[in-house]
């Protein structure tokens, strides 16, 4: 029998979730990384140092993005909205730990940055919750899109050569992209223009300074 959890529960299944991605090791599904059958390719110095820069913006961003679900499924009103924010949560875990595993290859590091991420990132999440379910879905629809054209973009600069990192990539946009597209056939509302130029604003901000540090 499932126990209803108290609001204390909540916050304390939050708390090892966020401590999880940041610092640990998130769980992750089933899924095998798209890149493991690819063999190590040669890169440059100056062509991994890129590589690295890009696959940590992209490590940050999923931080962001489990922060920015875990806060909306704390304070959504329906349960079965609660229900596909935590499993979208479940299989960005699968892109956190590709993105840092690649960056382990690359003899790199995941952002220093990533708890001010988090935490900014999670109380984003959890007053689009409390603004209402068809506003909250709304924010990950243009969260999700935002992300795929980044998505476009690192793929254009990640030299030809690099099979594994192109691998990760390419499936993590088709994620991201159905996860947008199961939060607008649940509701999601579009956005006003001054919020998703904010959100762009945010997002340059983000990748700038995540790509050196």
């Amino acid at each position: 029998m499932k126990r209803n959890l108290t609001p204390l529960d909540n916050l304390v299944m939050n708390f090892d979730q966020a401590l999880r991605t940041v610092f640990g090791k998130p769980q992750v599904t089933e899924r095998t990384p798209p890149d493991t059958d690819l063999q190590q390719s040669e890169l440059s110095k100056e062509e991994a140092r890129h590589v690295a820069g890009l696959m940590r913006i992209n490590h940050a961003g999923e931080v962001c993005a489990q922060a920015l679900y875990q806060g909306q499924a704390l304070t959504a009103k329906l349960p079965n909205v609660r229900e596909k924010m935590e499993r979208a949560a479940q299989e960005e875990n699968d892109h956190l730990a590709w993105c840092e595993n690649r960056l382990k290859e690359l003899g790199d590091h995941t952002s220093y940055l990533n708890p001010f991420w988090y935490g900014g990132s999670f109380a984003i999440g959890a007053l689009a919750g409390l603004a209402g379910d068809k506003w909250s879905l709304g924010f990950v629809v243009e969260t999700e899109r935002q992300v795929v054209k980044h998505l476009d973009s690192h793929l254009q600069q990640i030299p030809a050569q690099d099979e594994k990192s192109r691998a990760i990539l390419e499936q993590m946009k088709i994620d991201e992209g159905h996860h947008a597209t199961v939060a607008l056939q649940a509701g999601g509302a579009e956005l006003p223009t001054p919020v998703k130029k904010l959100m762009q604003t945010t997002s340059k901000l983000m990748t700038r300074t995540t790509y050196w540090l």
